[in-house]
Order: C-alpha cells, then sequence, then structure tokens
C-alpha cells in the first residue's frame, strides 16, 4: 500500500491508519508511517501503542515498536544523535526506546541506527527498559556473566597451605628440639628452609603459571605438599625435617600465583577490574591462617605428638588435588613465547640465598654472601634487560613505582607480623611460662580479629585508609609489648593480640588489592609471586630481630628490646603509606564489586 504524498506548505504529513505491530516488535507486513516532529502548529495527542507517539488526524494510531519505518516519499529518518530534517518535512529521528514519550516529545536518535532508502525497518538496539504501554520487555542487551564461584574453595584452600605452615611450625620449634636433641639456633632452620624455598619458588612458580596455566602447577604442587608431608611425619632426623620443609616450601609456592592468575582470568572474562569478593576471601584466608596457625600446632601437638604438624598437610594435599583437577579451568599454554629464561631464575635464585642466608646468620664472617649477592644482582639484572622475554621484566618493574612500593610494604608490614608471631609466641612459653596448647588459646583472638576486620572492611573503597589504620594498631601493639612482664593478666595479653590482629586483616588485604590494579594482567602470576616474596623477606628480617633479642632466651627484657624495634619499623611504614599518593586513588570501577 503506498503512503500519500505530504500535503505541501505544513509540516504534518497527511496520515494514514497503520497496523500496529506484534509485541515482539516485528511489524505486520504494512508499512509504518514516520513520526512528525514538534511544530508550531497544532498537536494532536494521540494514544501510542508501543512507546512510540505518532500524531494523526484524530485517529488513535498504533505505532511500531522501536522499528519506525518512513513512507516512501517521507523524509528520511535521521540516522544518528543529529537530527536531520527531510526535505520540506521535519521527522522524527529513530529512538532506542529508552524513554516513553507523553505527548508527542521528539525522541532521540540512537547509536547509528539507520534507515535504508524507502521502506526499511530500524534496528531495535540496545533496549534498556521495558515499553512503557505494552510493558514489552526487553531482551536484546545480555545479563553480565557472574564470578564462577566453583573456583572458591580450591582457590581458598590452596592458598592457605603456605602461610599455615609458616606459623603453625613456631610453636613446635620446643618439642622438636627436645626430640632431636637440637639448639634453637638448629631448629631455627626449620622456619629459615620454608622461607627461603618460598622466597625462591613463589615467582618462579608464578612465572610458570604465567606460561602454562594455573591448574597444572597448582596440581604439582598440591602433590609435592603431600609427599612434605608423608616424609615430615617420619622424619629420622633434624636434617630430613629441614629437607621436608624445603619441599613444603616449593609445593606451596604455586598455590598463591595460581590463584591470583585464575582470578584475573575471571576478571577479565567477567569485566570486572576489582572481584573484591574472592580477593577479600583470599586474604581473610591467607592472613588468618597465618595467625591461627599457632592455635592449631599446639592443639595438634596436644592430640598427637609434633609430628601432625606435618602429617596434617597430607588429607590437605589430598583434598586440593581432588578439587582442582575438577573445578579448575583447563588453559593452553601461552604460545607467542618460545623459551623461559631459566638463566634469569638461576641469577634470580642465587641472589636470593645469598642475601636470605646472610640475614639468617648476621655475622661478619658471612660478609662475603652480600658480595656475592651484589655480583648476582648485577649480572641479574644485565640478562633480564638484554632478554626478549625475561623472567622478570626490569623495564616494567623500574617504570611501575607503585608496584615497588607496594613490596616495600609488604616487606615491612610482614617484619612487624612476624615479629610479633615468633617473638610473642615464644616469650608466652618461655617468659610468661604457658604450655604450648595454652599458648595458641591466647593467640586465638588474633586470628578471630583478622577474619572479622577484613570481612568488614574487604569491599570497601580507598586502600590507604586500611594501611594507615592497620599500621597504627600494630604500632599500638608494639607499644603494649613494652608493657607486659611474667605477671602480666591473660585477658592483658588476649588484648594485645587483638590489636595485631586488626594489622593481620587490613594490611595484608591492601597490600593484595594494590597488586591487583598495579600488576601487568600478563604478568599476574610472577607480579603475586614476588608479593609472597617480599612477604618471607619480611619473615626473614623479623627472624634475625628476634634471634638477636632472644640471644640468651624468650625473656621479658628481649621481648622489651623486640618492641622497640617494631615501633621503628611501624613508624617506617607509616611515612611510607603517607608519602604513597598513588593510594589515594579510588578505584576505576566503583560498585562493581562481587
Amino acid at each position: 500500500m503506498t503512503a500519500p504524498a505530504p500535503i505541501r506548505g505544513t509540516n504534518h504529513p497527511r496520515v494514514e491508519n497503520k497496523e500496529p505491530s506484534t509485541a515482539e516488535g516485528r511489524p505486520t507486513g504494512r508499512i509504518p508511517l514516520a513520526r512528525s516532529s514538534d511544530t508550531p502548529e497544532t498537536r494532536h495527542d494521540t494514544p501510542t501503542g508501543s512507546g512510540s507517539d505518532t500524531p494523526g488526524s484524530g485517529s488513535s494510531t498504533p505505532a511500531g515498536s522501536r522499528s519506525d519505518t518512513p513512507g516512501p516519499d517521507t523524509s528520511t529518518l535521521a540516522a544518528s544523535r543529529n537530527d536531520t530534517p527531510g526535505s520540506g518535512n521535519s521527522t522524527l529521528p529513530g529512538s532506542r526506546g529508552d524513554t516513553p514519550s507523553s505527548d508527542t516529545s521528539t525522541l532521540a536518535a540512537s547509536r547509528g541506527d539507520t534507515p535504508d532508502s524507502d521502506n526499511s525497518t530500524l534496528a531495535a538496539s540496545r533496549s534498556d527498559t521495558p515499553d512503557s504501554a505494552n510493558n514489552t520487555p526487553a531482551t536484546s542487551r545480555s545479563a553480565t556473566p557472574a564470578f564462577n564461584h566453583r573456583l572458591t574453595v580450591p582457590l581458598l584452600l590452596g592458598a592457605t597451605l603456605n602461610p599455615i605452615n609458616s606459623s603453625m611450625i613456631a610453636i613446635a620449634l620446643v618439642p622438636i628440639g627436645a626430640a632431636f636433641g637440637a639448639s634453637p639456633a638448629a631448629t631455627a632452620w626449620l622456619v629459615s628452609a620454608l622461607y627461603l624455598a618460598t622466597a625462591i619458588g613463589q615467582p618462579v612458580i608464578g612465572r610458570l603459571v604465567d606460561r602454562f596455566g594455573a591448574r597444572p602447577l597448582f596440581l604439582t604442587g598440591a602433590a609435592l605438599v603431600g609427599v612434605a608431608g608423608v616424609i615430615g611425619a617420619v622424619a629420622p632426623s633434624l636434617g630430613v625435617l629441614i629437607m621436608a620443609r624445603v619441599l613444603l616450601g616449593f609445593g606451596t609456592s604455586a598455590q598463591f600465583p595460581a590463584a591470583m592468575h585464575t582470578v584475573r582470568g575471571e576478571a577479565q572474562r567477567t569485566g570486572l577490574k576489582t572481584p573484591s569478593g574472592i580477593l577479600t576471601a583470599l586474604s581473610i584466608s591467607a592472613q588468618s591462617t597465618m595467625v591461627i596457625g599457632p592455635t592449631l600446632g599446639g592443639a595438634l601437638i596436644g592430640v598427637g605428638g609434633w609430628r601432625l604438624v606435618f602429617a596434617v598437610n597430607i588429607p590437605l594435599a589430598l583434598v586440593c588435588i581432588a578439587l582442582g583437577a575438577r573445578r579448575l579451568p583447563k588453559s593452553a599454554p601461552v604460545q607467542n613465547e618460545s623459551r623461559i629464561d631459566l638463566v634469569g631464575m638461576g641469577l634470580f635464585a642465587a641472589m636470593l640465598t645469598s642475601l636470605l642466608v646472610f640475614l639468617m646468620d648476621l655475622s661478619v664472617g658471612n660478609l662475603y654472601l652480600l658480595v656475592i649477592a651484589a655480583a648476582m644482582a648485577g649480572a641479574f639484572v644485565r640478562i633480564e634487560l638484554r632478554s626478549g622475554e625475561p623472567f622478570i621484566d626490569m623495564r616494567v618493574f623500574g617504570g611501575n613505582t607503585p608496584l615497588l612500593i607496594t613490596y616495600l610494604r609488604q616487606t615491612l608490614t610482614y617484619v612487624l607480623t612476624y615479629s610479633f608471631i615468633y617473638g610473642f609466641t615464644q616469650w608466652l612459653e618461655e617468659g610468661r611460662g604457658l604450655s604450648a596448647s595454652a599458648a595458641g588459646l591466647v593467640v586465638l583472638p588474633t586470628s578471630l580479629t583478622a577474619i572479622v576486620v577484613a570481612w568488614f572492611t574487604g569491599r570497601r573503597n580507598g586502600i590507604r585508609s586500611k594501611l594507615f589504620a592497620g599500621t597504627l594498631s600494630m604500632i599500638a601493639a608494639s607499644a603494649a609489648l613494652l608493657a607486659l612482664n611474667r605477671e602480666s593478666a591473660i585477658w592483658i595479653l588476649i588484648g594485645v593480640g587483638l590489636l595485631a590482629g586488626a594489622t593481620q586483616g587490613m594490611n595484608g588485604l591492601a597490600n593484595q588489592n594494590a597488586l591487583f590494579r598495579q600488576a601487568d594482567a600478563a604478568r599476574m602470576g610472577t607480579a603475586s609471586g614476588l608479593l609472597r616474596t617480599f612477604q618471607y623477606l619480611g619473615a626473614i628480617l623479623s627472624s634475625a630481630a628476634v634471634a638477636i633479642v632472644f640471644r640468651t632466651g624468650a625473656s621479658t627484657v628481649g621481648l622489651h628490646e623486640l618492641a622497640v624495634v617494631m615501633i621503628a619499623c611501624g613508624a617506617l611504614l607509616l611515612a611510607v603509606v603517607l608519602a604513597d599518593r598513588s593510594l589515594s586513588l579510588r578505584t576505576e570501577n566503583r560498585g562493581q564489586s562481587r
């Protein structure tokens, strides 16, 4: 059917009744007329059919739903947001259909919907709201994909293996020394061995995660944890026990980089720049289990002796393997890399080993280790700058100052954290005279505080506020150590632990979230592994500090000396937090967290 030509000299086209379109927005076969724009002449308020207002000659004419097709002689609909009138006839541009009109208000054209020359139909694109008249739901916009929560349990369980093993051993050092007739200096290698293996293993395995994907490294690491648990449970000597701790360090080094790599992949799939829900859960699991480690260790020793501290890793590893095999996604290895930088990894390991061994035994006779570490560092930097596929891209890290400052904050945070965990726990046993299980119960509220604080602050924006409050809390806890003595009441000891727990809940979470925003997505495994490296660098520094102040035993005088060291470290951390202006920036995707 051909529409009559418009009457010359007016802006009102002659209108013919047309057949309404279907509920789905498809025309019924007849060509709808173009809508007239607002003119100074008399309007005819005409009831609308499906959200479009078509002026008629007194008749109620339903308009086509979002597919407005002009007749052959009417002027062309505007294709873009600029309303383009036809030759002599002012016509309405096509509409997205976002806002129903009340009279014959002009609807804005949307997003490049361009009609064909004559009888074309506008595409109904990006329908954001249901039609006002017929309540037709929009169907063209797809729902935002959600985070795969099947990944949560294996990622959280895997991420707890390293921190819980790093702290659980603290309560077992005394009975292990008694079992093998070893001195405190000898049993200290049980702590240092895991730190050393983890500090080297985290970035190395993180790089392998970036290359081969999270799943194979997660499963391999879990298997090594199980093997280490078996060796530790039957170890006939302290040397074999130390070897089990080294294997445990390498095995647990895979879990955190694998978790961060997987979370980054899910963030890219779902469009969430900062999936704070899973990041908060990862921080809670890691930080709280590290603090709850002494309590768990004390309970295990009370039930079956110190060997259970190692044997508990066997069922944990089996569960990680079962869940990881079923739930972690398979990913193809990166194809655009021809080789792994083994030379760079070797130099990095040699540099870090020399430095950490020196820090674990500070003496003039070991200064040669610093010379070796410096030489390895220089060679490492030269190799990495020349390599087309470096283990650690020095150019990227050199230009990413906020990330480097995050690593510094991580080191200082864990100097404070581990100084408290090891220093306070040893003093509770030797200086205060509590049993291993009783000492574990005293520090239990510390872990509960970390969980609660991390839970309530995890979804809040603002990294600096978390770091500021957490650092002040640790400075207060350190100052409180100065007031403790052998007669201090249990409730006072618990109160000091509560202050330290707040730091666990905020600083660790803040540094983790900062790294997630600052690191290159393609190197997330390596960057997150380095975060753990600097964490254990802080742990080794704290171990050296504890060894110095407790040189004659975990006395009250030594605890007070440790408190002075912690206050100085806390003041330095606070200065770093206040000086870093990048922390004041809010996350770009506020409200997108889940």
